[in-house]
């Protein structure tokens, strides 16, 4: 069995750390910091109806969800996140900080040299 290289990623922390201080961050300014921490240069975000490449233009992304959604929703983990070869996966939630969920997703991340490469963000279809 051989051990790959990217055992020393941090999958759990690094994607929680995205949920947190970058799409629950409403300040633009500490949200580019995070970007900038987290993301690589060249990163992509790929959200189900737009992509957004590099840090600020993934600033901006961000900034249009949150501004489209109520200013008490917040972004929770169900669970931790896992991964393995470079991919990692979040289960995530949103609606009213302690409310019921109003939407759910996951997260799909690309990893390059430790850093988020790519971001998929997939939607649950509304409960019937």
């Amino acid at each position: 069995m051989s051990i790959s290289s990217d055992t020393a990623i941090d999958y759990d922390g690094l994607m929680q750390a995205n949920l947190v201080r970058v799409f629950g961050e409403r300040d633009a300014g500490r949200r580019l910091e995070a970007i900038r921490e987290l993301y690589a240069e060249d990163a992509v975000l790929n959200e189900p109806h737009a992509t957004a490449t590099g840090h600020i233009a993934i600033r901006d992304a961000v900034t249009a969800l949150l501004a489209s959604l109520p200013s008490d929703f917040v972004f929770t983990a169900i669970g931790p996140a896992i991964g393995h070869h470079g991919i990692g996966r979040l289960q995530w939630r949103s609606g009213p900080a302690g409310g019921p969920a109003v939407v759910t997703g996951m997260d799909i991340a690309h990893f390059v040299g430790g850093r988020i490469h790519s971001l998929t963000v997939f939607l649950d279809p509304p409960a019937a």
